[in-house]
């Protein structure tokens, strides 16, 4: 396993901007309005993430792992976190884009945009947390064994 590449994190995406930038300009008039907190499952996910990464880290420092199944399974959990987040994050951003030049003619698309935009600020912070957990599951070098 490898941890996270950036191009990973691309691809997830331009993947999530593709697909929902083309369900808005195909099905928008259909779709019913985005809830303003839309986007905050994603913000809760990335302060779970947050505290877990402080846990692992702090664990790691002190040698107090006990098996190293635990890890891999904060590191599989913040390789699927950061992927959704990219994913989601091209999701909203796609709503932002097809959003905002409407906004001023459409009600509708005004009162979507708000949550369109929390959305990308949620998943961008999800993201975030993932890869600091993902850093934070790093076994130390062995200059910070010394300290």
């Amino acid at each position: 396993m490898h941890f996270t590449r950036p191009r990973e994190l691309v691809v997830a995406g331009l993947i999530g901007l593709v697909a929902v930038y083309l369900l808005f300009e195909f099905a928008y008039g259909q779709l019913p309005s985005l809830p303003t907190l839309a986007g905050a499952t994603l913000l809760v996910l990335a302060g779970i993430e947050t505290v877990l990464a402080f846990v692992v880290r702090g664990r790691i420092r002190e040698g107090r792992v006990i098996t190293g199944l635990g890890i891999a399974r904060a590191v599989a959990l913040a390789k699927a976190s950061s992927l959704l987040g990219a994913l989601m994050l091209g999701a909203w951003l796609a709503g932002v884009a097809f959003l905002a030049p409407q906004a001023g003619d459409i009600t509708a698309a005004a009162d979507d945009l708000p949550a369109a935009i929390v959305g990308a600020a949620c998943a961008a912070v999800l993201i975030g947390a993932a890869l600091w957990l993902e850093y934070c599951c790093r076994a130390p070098d062995t200059g910070d064994r010394n300290e």
